[in-house]
């Protein structure tokens, strides 16, 4: 749990939608260091609820890694688009958008309607959710 509220940081947030999700690990030397939690949407969409990597081993690759086989396994079962909620900046966009992933809404007060602290990123409170989808395309 520890590792998820550092994508997450909502622990009654996380424990609703963990039931109906299915979770990932990336492991170091026998450790989890890397945690995503996919909750489906549909027959062939599902979205991708939090990412999570160990502070001390972030920009590791394990992220990337993490990413990338949860996509290959997704593509492999006939999943199409995967989707993913993050704030409107900061390296959590530009790790979704250099895999790959488009803004396609744009959810206004996001998590000032569902958080009930002020979440802040370097500094920056933040107010809206960017909506990214990746289109999984068969190989």
């Amino acid at each position: 749990m520890a590792l998820l509220l550092l994508a997450d940081p909502s622990e009654e947030k996380l424990r609703s939608y963990l039931p109906a999700s299915r979770c990932f690990v990336a492991s170091c030397n026998g450790g989890v260091v890397g945690a995503c939690v996919i909750q489906p949407l549909g027959s062939s969409a599902h979205e991708l609820m939090c990412v999570a990597v160990d502070p001390a081993h972030q920009r590791s690759g394990y992220g990337h890694a993490l990413l990338k086989h949860v996509v290959d396994l997704f593509r492999e079962s006939g999943a199409r688009t995967l989707q993913v909620g993050t704030g409107s900046f900061g390296y959590q966009l530009a790790f979704y958008q250099r895999h790959g992933f488009r803004v396609t809404g744009i959810d206004r007060d996001f998590f000032i309607d569902n958080y009930p602290e002020p979440l802040f990123e370097d500094g920056i409170q933040l107010f809206d959710m960017l909506r990214l989808t990746l289109a999984i395309l068969p190989k």
